[in-house]
């Protein structure tokens, strides 16, 4: 009895927060009412089931629970009740299958006037593109991919040189305009995931993928992988910031393009050297960004915020002064000095004197 009191209980319990939850979706993108009517058609289908099956199982407790020496049997081969239960199943499945296919079709199907941009995953960082004021794409080869091109555009291909590759980890769309995401990764499966927008898409290695939106509301949104990519997974994060059209234009004025030129060094702040964008480049391009973060906030590695001249307790008491001989020591062989708090996790990064140098300058500057 007491079994199946807490299984009417817990019935009862789940269907109160259900009704009390404040966790409703938020019309923030478009994204079709067809997509809301396949995610509440797929609750109530599976919370029907869950009520049912948790209402029986507490029925069936009762009615054959173990009484005056009499045991319940069991019985095998009921055919009437297993054709029973295959309809039924059935009938669910294709119920929540049928509208999810429908919008998955929407979903993949992007209006002829929207904008485009796209998404490079890489362990465990964000890279976005956009195109330059001709309106296209330029195109990419995977011998082209390096840390300062990491979308490997083809530097023969004159539609690429104006293309925007945005500076840090935050895209910027426009409000109330269709937006088409092309998704791309560089090395293991990634998905880049809004939870506002309800939609997601997988990033697979060698394919391009996409989905479309329009967003309804202005805001600073985060960006999750939602795929599990390796141990920086938990910190592959960034946003996207939905603009009004004047503040969106005057983002994409600042942000650098492929080739260069005037845009790229008026997007550059001042005191801040090409060396130093080459080593925040790579750092991004290598994934250290991932684990250390520039802005003092905790991570899977110590922060690079005024991490320079810092000292440093390590593992067993000693102590160490970040200098450039420690920094070069600790990308190279990261498990020879290992900081106090911190798993022994990072891998050995081979990079040549040039490479180890401009991100070692780059490190000093992060105050």
């Amino acid at each position: 009895m007491a079994l199946a009191l807490a299984l009417i209980l817990i019935v009862v319990g789940a269907l109160v927060f259900h009704l009390l939850s404040p966790w409703w979706l938020t019309p923030i993108a478009s994204n079709w009412q067809d997509m809301d009517d396949a995610l509440q058609l797929t609750l109530l289908i599976t919370g029907a089931l869950f009520v049912a099956v948790n209402l029986f199982v507490a029925y069936a407790v009762v009615k054959f629970r173990h009484r005056d020496g009499v045991r319940a049997s069991s019985e095998h081969g009921n055919k009437k009740l297993e054709w029973w239960l295959i309809g039924i199943t059935s009938v669910g499945i294709m119920a929540m299958l049928a509208p999810g296919l429908q919008v998955y079709a929407k979903l993949i199907d992007p209006p002829a006037h929207a904008m485009v941009f796209e998404v490079m995953g890489q362990q465990w960082q964000w890279h976005y593109r956009l195109p330059g004021k001709d309106g296209k794409l330029g195109l990419t080869d995977v011998r082209f991919m390096g840390p300062a091109n990491p979308f490997g555009i083809s530097p023969d291909d004159p539609n690429g040189q104006d293309d925007y590759l945005v500076d840090g980890q935050e895209i910027h769309i426009p409000l109330n305009q269709p937006v088409k995401v092309l998704l791309r990764a560089a090395d293991v499966l990634h998905d880049f995931y809004v939870p506002q927008f309800r939609t997601r898409m997988n990033m697979v290695p060698g394919m391009v993928t996409s989905f479309w939106l329009t967003p309804t509301r202005s805001g600073r949104f985060e960006v999750m992988c939602a795929q599990l990519c390796g141990v920086g997974h938990a910190n592959m994060r960034s946003y996207v910031v939905v603009d009004e059209a004047p503040a969106y234009a005057s983002w994409l004025a600042r942000q650098p393009t492929f080739g260069g030129g005037a845009v790229a060094a008026a997007a550059r702040p001042a005191g801040v050297s090409q060396a130093d964008n080459q080593g925040k480049l790579l750092a991004q391009a290598k994934g250290c960004v991932a684990c250390h973060s520039i802005d003092g906030s905790a991570g899977v590695g110590p922060s690079w915020k005024n991490l320079f001249g810092k000292t440093e307790t390590l593992e067993g008491g000693a102590t160490a002064v970040v200098d450039d001989a420690y920094l070069k020591e600790s990308i190279a062989h990261p498990k020879a000095q290992i900081v106090k708090g911190y798993a022994p996790i990072m891998p050995d990064t081979p990079l040549n004197d040039a490479e180890m140098a401009f991100i070692v300058d780059y490190i000093k500057t992060v105050k």
